[in-house]
């Protein structure tokens, strides 16, 4: 007779339990080996970046988990494990790898929901000399390979659809403020992507929607993101949000001839993002600038703040135009074997 466990809940180990994830285990080795078969046939070289970084990256909502190194000499070291492989990555564009790729564990602290999980599986890549529509094209081809892989008809998920093998529509944030939030985004910023949190606010309040204690023009771009916008995204088709503000373009670098947006992107289905992609910054001084405001608003928000890695910026002045994406390997994976929760999809989820 089976003793039941202190949680309530079968773990994850259990031989049921084990046995009706299997089969969405068995699709994710199937997409994991259809992933590195593609890549290789495009000739990309799939690296291995260590996980402990000087520095975990330097975005405002991003939350890592910190370690100490010891020394042969006794002496402890703040450490961090990565939430992407992007710094290490670039520095190897820097020193002559042109076109590269890597799928291993990322980490990010403070989140866990149906589609977070703290400790998951990133596919990132990048291509020397090519645009950052190349790298969306190269996006939405592997949605739809993980899709083939498996044989699923369509994506799935809370109520949403999405056929994968449809063209993917592509929408510029701008566009998608106006049409799903009656929010005119680019009127909220100067000619050179200065944002005015006054301005987002009165838009806010002229379609009645409520506004935050934190009035931040950033923090209500994402309340207006996440409450009004990232719903209508994905569905029927895949959806590429492009053009983000210049101000929340994180390591992308600018569209030429409109400095309020940039050449950064997110991709979606079933409302969920799968993807966030660049044309690369390459300018280190500006790339420092970012770095700094941002560190700026997170010890303003959360009282905290990660230390930028200089090596990085050294290696910006090396670094070639280039293109890279991060892609949800996990979410993939999830939407592609029909489950409805990430750890669903996971060898081992963590422990909560």
């Amino acid at each position: 007779m089976t003793k039941p466990f202190p949680s309530g809940e079968t773990p994850w180990w259990h031989p049921d339990r084990h046995a009706d994830r299997r089969p969405l285990l068995i699709g994710r080795a199937k997409i994991d080996a259809a992933v590195r078969l593609w890549m290789a046939e495009r000739d990309f070289l799939v690296i291995d970046p260590p996980g402990l970084q000087r520095s975990p990256g330097n975005e405002t909502h991003l939350h890592a988990f910190g370690t100490q190194m010891i020394g042969n000499d006794g002496e402890g070291r703040t450490m961090y494990l990565h939430t992407s492989p992007e710094f290490t990555m670039k520095k190897l564009l820097a020193a002559g790898e042109r076109r590269i790729a890597s799928l291993q564990h990322v980490w990010r602290n403070r989140e866990r929901s149906a589609t977070h999980h703290p400790e998951f599986t990133m596919l990132e890549w990048y291509r020397v000399g090519e645009t950052y529509d190349v790298i969306i094209e190269d996006t939405v081809a592997l949605i739809k390979l993980a899709a083939e892989t498996t044989g699923i008809a369509e994506f799935a998920f809370k109520g949403r659809t999405c056929d994968p093998r449809l063209p993917a529509e592509r929408v510029s944030v701008a566009e998608a403020f106006l049409q799903f939030a009656g929010v005119d985004l680019l009127a909220t910023m100067d000619e050179d992507g200065v944002p005015d949190g006054e301005k987002l606010a009165a838009q806010m309040k002229a379609v009645g929607m409520a506004i935050p204690d934190d009035n931040s023009w950033s923090y209500l771009f994402t309340h207006v993101l996440v409450e009004k916008v990232e719903p209508e995204l994905g569905n029927g088709r895949v959806t590429v949000l492009d053009r983000y503000p210049a101000c929340e373009a994180a390591l992308a670098r600018r569209v030429p001839g409109d400095r309020r947006v940039s050449e950064r992107f997110e991709v979606y289905a079933c409302g969920v993002e799968l993807a966030n992609g660049f044309g690369e910054l390459t300018d280190p001084a500006e790339q420092r600038v970012r770095f700094e405001d941002e560190m700026n608003e997170k010890a303003r928000i959360y009282g905290e703040r990660y230390p930028i890695d200089e090596d990085f910026l050294a290696a910006l002045a090396f670094m070639p135009e280039a293109s890279g994406v991060a892609l949800g390997f996990d979410r993939v994976v999830m939407l592609a074997t029909g489950a409805q929760r990430i750890d669903a999809v996971l060898w081992a989820p963590v422990a909560e």
